[in-house]
C-alpha cells in the first residue's frame, strides 16, 4: 500500500502528462499577461471616468445649491407680489367707490334729460 502510484505509470505517459501541464502552465502565462496588458489599458480610461463623475457630482452640487436660492428668491419675489396686488385692489375700490360717489352727486346736481 505504501506504493508509489505513479510507478506503474509508463514513462512515456508521465512525459505526456508533463508537457501537458507544462502546455497548461504556458497558457495561463499568456492569459495573466493579456489581462495585465488589458488592465493597463482600461485603467486611465477608468480613472478619468471617475474624475469626470466627480466633476459632475460637484456641478450637480453647486446646481442644487442655486436652485435653493432661485426658489428662495422666487418666493420673496410672489410674495411681495401678492402684497402689491392686494394693494393695488384696496386701490381699485376705494377708487370705485368714491366713482359712485361722485356720480351720485352728480346725478343730484344735474337733472335727468327726459325723453
Amino acid at each position: 500500500m505504501s506504493e508509489d502510484p505513479t510507478q506503474n505509470l509508463p514513462q512515456d505517459g508521465l512525459r505526456q502528462i508533463l508537457a501537458r501541464l507544462d502546455s497548461i502552465d504556458a497558457r495561463l502565462t499568456t492569459l495573466e499577461d493579456k489581462v495585465d496588458r488589458r488592465l493597463q489599458e482600461t485603467r486611465p480610461i477608468w480613472e478619468q471616468v471617475l474624475v469626470r463623475l466627480e466633476g459632475v457630482e460637484s456641478k450637480m452640487g453647486t446646481l442644487e445649491g442655486n436652485v435653493g436660492t432661485l426658489r428662495e428668491e422666487m418666493h420673496t419675489g410672489l410674495r411681495r407680489i401678492e402684497r402689491q396686488i392686494e394693494t393695488l385692489a384696496k386701490d381699485v375700490l376705494e377708487v370705485r367707490g368714491d366713482q359712485r360717489d361722485l356720480e351720485k352727486r352728480l346725478d343730484e346736481i344735474e337733472p335727468k334729460p327726459t325723453q
